[in-house]
C-alpha cells in the first residue's frame, strides 16, 4: 500500500502521540508488522521515555496498526470469496466471458433482460429430449430420456434460481462493501498520508515557520488519523453484516439442494415404475422372414442377369477373309469374365 512505505521519521514523546509502549510489546509489534508487510527500523534504545525513529509512512500506535491489519485481511477475503462465489455459480470460464460479453453488449443496446449463464443441466436435459423424441414412443429407452430431460430442465430452473438469489444477497452485498466502505476508507488513508507529508515537512522547518502554521498542520494530521481509525473501527464492528450475508448464501444453498433433491426423487421413481412395467411384459420373439429360393439356370435368368454363354468360335474359312495384319489373341467378352468370377 502506499501509505506504508516511507523515509525514516523521529517520534518524540513530546509531541503528544500515542506511542509510549513498552519495549515487549514494540518488539510483537514489529514481528507482526513483517508478517503484514510492514517494515519497521528501530534506532538507539527501546525504553519506554525515549525517542523511537520508525521507518513508517505513519505515526504508529497499536490502535492504527490493528486496524490497518484487520481491514486489509477483510478487503483479500471479500474479494476472494466473490471470485470463488462467481465460479461456483458459473464453473465454465468459457461460458462466464460468453455471458459477461452478452451482458455488456445488452447494456449497450438499452436491453432489459439479459441472458443467462447455460446451466449443464439444462444442456444434459435438451439433449435427453431430442433424442427421445427421435427414439419415439414404442422406445422403453426413448420414453425415460424424456423423463430424465424434463427433470434437468427443471434442476436447471431451480440453479438459476439460486443464481439470482446469491447475488442479491450474497454478491451485491459484498460488492458494495469494495465500492463504498473499503473504497472510502481507502480515501481517509491516502488523506492521512498527504497530511503526514505535509506536518513532516514542516516538522524539519521548524524554527524557521511561524509555530502555529506547525500546530495546525499536526492537528490535521490528527484529525485525519482520528477520522480513519473511525472509518475502519466502525466497519470492522458491523461484520455482523457480512455474518448475516453468508447466511442468505447457505440459506440459498439449502433452498436449492432441497428442491434438487424433490426433482430427482420424482425421477427416480419414474425411472423404476418404468423398470417394472418394461420386465413385466412378456418378450417379443424376433421371426426372421422367410428366404426366397433363387434359381440360376444357365440362359433365361428370372432375376434379369447376363447370360454367361461361351463366345462362338471363329471357322478356319472366316478366318481367310481377314488382312495380312499380324493376328492379336482375341479379348475375352464380359460375359466370359462374369463366368470366371
Amino acid at each position: 500500500m502506499s501509505y506504508i512505505a516511507s523515509n525514516g521519521l523521529r517520534l518524540c514523546c513530546q509531541l503528544g502521540l500515542d506511542l509510549i509502549i513498552s519495549r515487549e510489546r514494540l518488539i510483537q509489534l514489529i514481528k507482526k508488522a513483517e508478517n503484514f508487510g510492514l517494515s519497521l527500523s528501530m534506532y538507539g534504545n527501546c525504553s519506554s521515555r525515549q525517542s523511537l525513529e520508525v521507518s513508517h509512512s505513519l505515526y504508529f500506535s497499536e490502535a492504527l496498526f490493528l486496524f490497518l491489519q484487520k481491514v486489509d485481511l477483510t478487503s483479500k477475503a471479500v474479494v476472494e470469496v466473490l471470485a470463488r462465489t462467481t465460479e461456483y455459480l458459473q464453473p465454465n470460464p468459457a461460458s462466464r466471458a460468453k455471458l459477461t460479453m452478452l451482458n455488456t453488449v445488452s447494456k449497450i443496446r438499452g436491453q432489459v433482460k439479459n441472458p443467462g449463464y447455460p446451466q449443464s443441466e439444462g444442456l444434459l436435459g435438451e439433449s435427453m429430449i431430442r433424442y427421445g423424441k427421435e427414439l419415439g414412443e414404442e422406445s422403453n429407452f426413448g420414453d425415460a430420456l424424456l423423463d430424465a430431460g424434463e427433470s434437468m430442465k427443471r434442476l436447471a430452473e431451480v440453479k438459476d434460481s439460486l443464481d439470482i438469489e446469491v447475488k442479491q444477497n450474497f454478491i451485491d452485498p459484498l460488492q458494495n462493501l469494495c465500492d463504498k466502505d473499503l473504497k472510502e476508507i481507502q480515501h481517509h488513508l491516502k488523506k492521512l498520508e498527504g497530511r503526514r507529508l505535509d506536518f513532516d515537512y514542516k516538522k524539519k522547518r521548524q524554527g524557521k515557520i511561524p509555530d502555529e502554521e506547525l500546530r495546525q498542520a499536526l492537528e490535521k494530521f490528527e484529525e485525519s488519523k482520528e477520522v480513519a481509525e473511525t472509518s475502519m473501527h466502525n466497519l470492522l464492528e458491523t461484520d455482523i453484516e457480512q455474518v448475516s450475508q453468508l447466511s442468505a448464501l447457505v440459506d440459498a444453498q439449502l433452498d436449492y439442494h432441497r428442491q434438487a433433491v424433490q426433482i430427482l426423487d420424482e425421477l427416480a421413481d419414474k425411472l423404476k415404475r418404468r423398470v417394472r412395467e418394461a420386465s413385466s411384459r412378456p418378450k417379443r420373439e424376433y421371426k426372421p422372414k422367410p428366404r426366397e429360393t433363387y434359381e440360376f439356370g444357365e440362359s433365361d435368368q428370372s432375376n434379369g442377369g447376363f447370360s454367361c454363354n461361351p463366345a462362338p468360335k471363329v471357322s478356319a474359312a472366316s478366318s481367310s477373309f481377314r488382312s495380312e495384319k499380324p493376328s492379336r489373341t482375341p479379348s475375352r467378352t464380359f460375359c466370359e469374365c462374369l463366368c470366371l468370377l
